[in-house]
């Protein structure tokens, strides 16, 4: 049985989970070269670290050894499970 998808934003706080798919679509060109300059893409583990106060921006997730803020906006255009 597997584990449906959610946005990266939804994912809690301590849970690894892997990218399934990015709506590159979705997000300005500049956001899409940064966002891969960073690792996003599919396949890769991240975990939220940490999120601005009262579920707002930024939201900091950790990419292999790597911890970045991104906007929120930005990780709902990430679709992640957490099955392991």
């Amino acid at each position: 049985m597997s584990e449906p998808l959610i946005t990266l934003d939804k994912l809690r706080r301590g849970i690894r989970a892997r990218v399934e798919s990015v709506d590159w679509a979705i997000l300005e060109e500049a956001d899409r070269i940064r966002l891969r300059q960073f690792g996003f893409d599919e396949g890769v583990t991240v975990e939220q670290m940490h999120q601005g106060p009262f579920g707002a921006d930024p939201v900091a997730i950790k990419v292999g050894r790597m911890t970045v803020a991104i906007r929120r906006s930005h990780a709902r255009a990430i679709k992640v499970s957490t099955a392991a």
